[in-house]
């Protein structure tokens, strides 16, 4: 079993790489670090306790263009030691392969990452490690979900792009019902109901579709759905808040601030967005 550390800072890029590694079986553990001093930090921690230490890395899933030190300054780093944890870069750029192999990396995954290319990444850092794949659980006659050995003997270049996805106004987002938006995660896509969404949260290029049931992330911008869901009742209430109006529970005025509550979130109510949502729940109140 593998123990991974996976370095990304773009958080939404972040938590879907570890969700996709701990959906793998033949990973052990998988934890995230969200810049490279984090990353270093918890690396130097892993080689003081040793490869069979409670702290232990067997392979690290690395971005590339990182704000400060890049994911290559970092291998470069590790390759200064004896036994260092083995390096997978994941990125969205194929012009840094040579240099990533040249630092003896097992793989280069190209973003958006798909989870059979991921699935590989894991195959060639077991086979390094010689640890055979798991075998089939008795009496279940199951094979592990484990992508076929590569043909070749030394790690290949930069993965395959994606398939061309239809136009669309975002990649990997799509509407397939006026009352519908798809959002995927692992390579599965859903199907979310609109009115089914309380709010949403921006987290960079990405959304985050908060439900009664959970939340889910868009790659789409929250000025984008702000426009596109004007005619449903979302409103804008903070740079980084969009509301189903019909979902807002209470409005709380409190020195000069204002938030509402929905469901169990309370948010703040920037003061440009403050009078324009009174307005609007006064005249929501009154039909």
């Amino acid at each position: 079993m593998l123990r991974a550390l996976a370095v990304d800072d773009e958080k939404p890029l972040l938590e879907e790489l570890l969700y996709l590694l701990r959906s793998d079986p033949r990973v052990s553990s998988a934890e995230g670090a969200s810049d490279a001093t984090e990353a270093l930090r918890r690396i130097t921690r892993a080689l003081e306790s040793g490869p069979d230490g409670p702290d232990g890395i067997d392979v690290v899933f690395l971005d590339i263009q990182m704000a400060g030190l890049t994911g290559l300054d970092i291998a470069r780093l590790l390759s200064g030691f004896a036994r260092p944890p083995l390096i997978v870069f994941v990125t969205a750029h194929e012009g840094f392969a040579v240099q990533a192999f040249d630092l003896k990396a097992v793989d280069y995954v190209l973003k958006p990452v798909r989870p059979e290319r991921l699935a590989e990444a894991v195959r060639r850092a077991r086979a390094q490690l010689g640890r055979p794949a798991p075998a089939p659980e008795p009496g279940t006659g199951a094979v592990p979900a484990v992508p076929p050995p590569s043909p070749a003997a030394v790690p290949a270049g930069p993965s395959a792009p994606p398939a061309p996805r239809r136009p669309a106004a975002e990649a990997g987002v799509a509407e397939r019902a006026p009352d519908q938006i798809a959002v995927e995660l692992g390579g599965v896509t859903r199907f979310v109901a609109i009115a089914d969404i309380a709010y949403v949260e921006a987290q960079g290029d990405y959304a985050r579709l908060h439900t009664d049931d959970g939340s889910h992330l868009v790659r789409i911008p929250l000025s984008t759905l702000e426009e596109r869901w004007a005619a449903r009742g979302f409103v804008r209430i903070h740079r980084r808040h969009l509301v189903a109006l019909g979902r807002i529970d209470e409005l709380r005025l409190d020195s000069g601030t204002t938030s509402v509550r929905v469901g169990s979130a309370e948010l703040q109510v920037s003061r440009r967005h403050a009078r324009e949502l009174r307005d609007l729940l006064m005249r929501q109140a009154t039909g």
